[in-house]
């Protein structure tokens, strides 16, 4: 099979496609043939190591994984002597956010790991697409107190995680402002936005005091400082990232003791719950990931020099 290969962490140089020997599946393991993954910043922290902790999740002092990629959606096409839940034919797809080694054209995976069969009419593209960005905007919601009704700003709309937890907040109720550039103001709009504001032309932290119950700062670019003002008595700031000098885990524990505005750092668990809930969301259409542009498996050092760049709307794709 045809495999992306590293030797540790480094720049998207370091890559390479290699043919190796196609793998066996161990007593629980199931072998997927791989028919799309995503290059996504869970892959882009993973091939740099960095921040550096990260390394002790996904391979410390080497990747534990030859490959990169975290997430796949593929056919079952071989099970091991006990694996109970897959059969052969089965269409599957799945995350692990230390990595799989999924930038391949097999791989091998126990079956009681975080994935599920892919709904009847779901296509394998829109079913990979939807599991890392959607993972981590569930969990940005799971971790506060939602109605229907509250006032959420999502900043970064247009991003993997920005457009899932725009649509998933507009599926339990909530009153959605999108902060997203000029030429994604439509697009956004048409998710169900009841307002947009485009960063380009406005600034959305200059919005009237305590206008918002929530601020997801889905893209990382923002602060708490900034988006302070925006939230009522005791409003919450969560953000994709650690902020300025590392400062949210910080705030994170120190806010709550204050009283009144907090943080909340979104550390994502659960993955088999999120990958449940994006299913129901995509049978009832409710939830359309973003999809930016596909590369193929060769093409793995410009895909991910692409993510890197910070241009991405949505999802990027890999197809062996």
């Amino acid at each position: 099979m045809q495999s992306v290969v590293r030797t540790g962490y480094g720049p998207p140089e370091i890559l390479s496609v290699q043919t190796l020997g196609l793998p066996v599946p161990k007593e629980n393991e199931i072998l997927v043939r791989v028919h799309a993954a995503t290059v996504n910043r869970t892959d882009c922290g993973a091939l740099w190591g960095k921040p550096f902790i990260f390394r002790f999740f996904v391979g410390y002092p080497k990747p534990r994984h030859l490959a990169t990629g975290s997430d796949f959606a593929g056919t079952v096409v071989a099970t091991g002597p006990k694996a109970r839940l897959f059969r052969e034919g089965d269409r599957v797809f799945g995350f692990e956010d230390h990595g799989l080694g999924s930038h391949a054209e097999y791989l091998c995976i126990n079956e009681n790991k975080a994935i599920a069969k892919i709904p009847e009419g779901i296509s394998f593209e829109h079913a990979v697409a939807s599991l890392e960005g959607g993972h981590y905007a569930y969990n940005f919601i799971t971790k506060v107190s939602l109605k229907a009704g509250d006032r959420v700003l999502v900043n970064g709309a247009t991003g993997a995680i920005g457009s899932a937890a725009v649509q998933i907040l507009l599926h339990f109720g909530c009153e959605v402002t999108a902060v997203c550039p000029t030429a994604y103001v439509e697009q956004v709009r048409n998710m169900g936005a009841a307002r947009v504001i485009d960063f380009e032309q406005e600034d959305f932290t200059k919005e009237p005091p305590e206008s918002y119950g929530f601020v997801f700062d889905a893209v990382g670019k923002s602060s708490f400082a900034r988006c302070k003002p925006l939230l009522k008595g005791r409003g919450v700031y969560i953000s994709s990232e650690l902020g300025p000098r590392s400062e949210n885990p910080f705030l994170a524990l120190l806010t709550p003791l204050l009283g009144g505005r907090r943080v909340i750092f979104p550390i994502p668990i659960n993955i088999k719950r999120s990958i449940q809930l994006l299913s129901d969301l995509l049978v009832s259409r409710k939830f359309t990931p973003l999809i930016d542009r596909e590369y193929p498996l060769t093409k793995i050092v410009e895909a991910f020099e692409y993510v890197a760049s910070g241009k991405k709307v949505g999802n990027v794709l890999v197809k062996p």
